[in-house]
């Protein structure tokens, strides 16, 4: 059930920080969207159980999911941005 929540709550903090953070090297799909948000929860998850916020048995409110969504997109943006030729 764990599992089911953090992805849940990973598909409205992806939403959400799309919202909050648009950009030209942000994914513009629904679904790529809706799957770094995902990654964003597990990340604030990981993070998390890692730093003692939560037990081994809880996943990341939406606030934390929110932020380490918002810390996925920026790694995308830096990792998709355009190169530029000298």
């Amino acid at each position: 059930m764990n599992l089911i929540w953090t992805i849940v709550i990973g598909f409205i903090a992806g939403i959400i920080a799309k919202v909050i953070m648009p950009g030209p090297n942000e994914p513009s799909g629904f679904i790529t969207t809706t799957l770094l948000g995902i990654g964003g929860a597990f990340v604030a998850t990981f993070l998390g159980q890692t730093l003692g916020w939560y037990r081994a048995d809880q996943s990341a409110g939406l606030i934390g999911a929110v932020v380490g969504a918002i810390v996925v997109l920026v790694v995308w943006g830096m990792v998709s941005a355009p190169r530029q030729r000298l």
